[in-house]
């Protein structure tokens, strides 16, 4: 007997609103992770450092708890669900604006540290390559925007759908300067180091078609197929640098991947994959009469 979804009571699994809420739950909270490997190359030196750490695993529970007072789904001002009373649904969207606005300000003042460490006091290439990662960051502010953004826009309109696509381009043209400055940093030693930075640009590119020319289904289609496509470069990329780091002979495995190359950095391709992909089911599924 084939499963029926009962769609008053589970609609919400079947929308892309709930599984971009989920994915800014998921990546704030992983980010911990990722900032914790990244800052214990150098102990934490500065106390700073610590401050991305402890607003991921403080807001990635918090946006979790909005979502268990105010329901799965976030809704702007006017529009909270006729269900849950007023009182939650005030509760879960201030906590909600709280951690965005709090996200966007944790990845701009990473911005600053990070160019601060050699860039600003000398404004070379050089330099801008071999800093601190000075885009990494800004992860912090893009997630912080798409959880104000389902907060401030009806999510059943073509609006919200098109900033969740500006979004995930800006995220891949992040991820192009990331792949690009890396890379650089060894001379781009082996030609597959190429392939993070070419499939980047290609991903910014269709994404950003798509958000001028908004109608057009073929080229929303191409731009799902190179989304799909991310999906093979980010696994890739992932075999390839661990298999790097294994390769080293350092003293432990542990030094291999902490001085070695990031091993979840080309995760990032298919995280973002996964964003521009919500984005385009959003496009497809939008009202153009919601209000």
């Amino acid at each position: 007997m084939p499963l029926r979804l009962n769609k008053e009571k589970w609609g919400w699994l079947t929308g892309p609103l709930f599984w971009v809420e989920l994915f800014a739950i998921g990546n704030i909270g992983f980010l911990a992770v990722d900032v914790a490997v990244a800052h214990a190359i150098n102990a934490f030196a500065h106390k700073a450092e610590y401050v991305p750490v402890a607003f991921s695993l403080a807001a990635a529970p918090l946006l979790a708890l909005a979502m268990l007072i105010g329901g799965p789904l976030p809704a702007p001002r006017g529009l909270w669900p006729s269900k849950t009373p007023r009182w939650r649904a005030r509760t879960a969207w201030t906590i909600g604006v709280l951690v965005g606005c709090g996200s966007i300000l944790v990845g701009l003042a990473g911005l600053f540290f990070h160019l601060d460490s050699v860039f600003f006091e000398e404004q070379t290439l050089r330099n801008l390559v071999y800093t601190a990662p000075f885009a990494a960051p800004l992860a912090y502010t893009g997630l912080g925007f798409l959880v104000l953004l389902s907060r401030m826009v009806d999510a059943r309109g073509p609006e919200w759908a098109g900033w969740v696509v500006v979004l995930a381009a800006g995220g891949w043209a992040g991820n192009f300067v990331l792949s690009l400055a890396d890379h650089a940093q060894n001379g781009f030693f082996y030609p597959t180091e190429w392939i993070g930075v070419v499939s980047s640009a290609l991903a910014f590119g269709f994404l950003t078609a798509v958000v001028v020319v908004p109608g057009n289904r073929p080229l929303r289609f191409t731009a799902l197929g190179v989304m799909v496509v991310q999906l093979a470069v980010g696994l890739l990329g992932f075999y390839l640098h661990v298999r790097g780091n294994l390769a080293k002979p350092t003293a432990s495995v542990w030094e291999s991947f902490l001085y070695g190359a990031p091993a979840f950095a080309p995760l990032l391709f298919d995280d973002l994959a996964l964003l521009g992909l919500l984005g385009l089911w959003a496009q497809a599924t939008s009202r153009s009469d919601a209000s």
